[in-house]
């Protein structure tokens, strides 16, 4: 499932377009890379007042719904912009990583905590994520190109990004 309106950032080189729960038995590459997470309808949110990702080092993951109320962007259905990095072993990139994310969202003490706040849209089990494959040294350096043209268009990170 692609994104279906224009954004402000290319996203035509990003593949995947699944939802969190299909990443298991999805194709997610092994190497490190940039993704993208989209909520796939253009209706306001709902926020749940529990957030029901889990608890990494017994920290509660839940964000006051006004806070999220404030930090939601309008007019975008991009709501985070992550990286994944091969790591020290080599072996980390976009499928642990996603992996990390998806099992922190469904509840398991996982140490995850970028991001976290799409957990608590009513309709995270909507949100599709797409990747793109980078060098491990572009990762970081691409995420952090992503967020500052989102930015630079709207003003503001995406919804669920706490740096860059």
């Amino acid at each position: 499932m692609k994104p279906m309106r224009s954004e402000p950032i290319d996203l035509s080189g990003f593949t995947g377009w699944v939802p969190f729960a299909a990443l298991p038995t999805a194709a997610v590459p092994t190497d490190p890379g940039v993704y993208v997470v989209v909520r796939p309808t253009d209706e306001p949110p709902t926020f749940l007042h529990t957030s029901p990702a889990g608890h990494f080092k017994d920290k509660d993951p839940t964000v006051p719904v006004a806070e999220l109320e404030a930090l939601w962007v309008p007019g975008t259905r991009i709501v985070y912009i992550g990286k994944a990095n091969a790591g020290r072993s080599g072996r980390r990139g976009l499928r642990k990583r996603l992996d990390e994310f998806r099992r922190s969202g469904a509840g398991e003490p996982v140490g995850h905590s970028g991001g976290r706040r799409i957990w608590q849209l009513a309709d995270h089990a909507d949100l599709v994520v797409g990747w793109r494959v980078t060098d491990d040294a572009a990762a970081a350096a691409t995420e952090t190109g992503l967020i500052a043209q989102f930015r630079a268009y709207y003003g503001l990170r995406p919804f669920a990004n706490m740096r860059n």
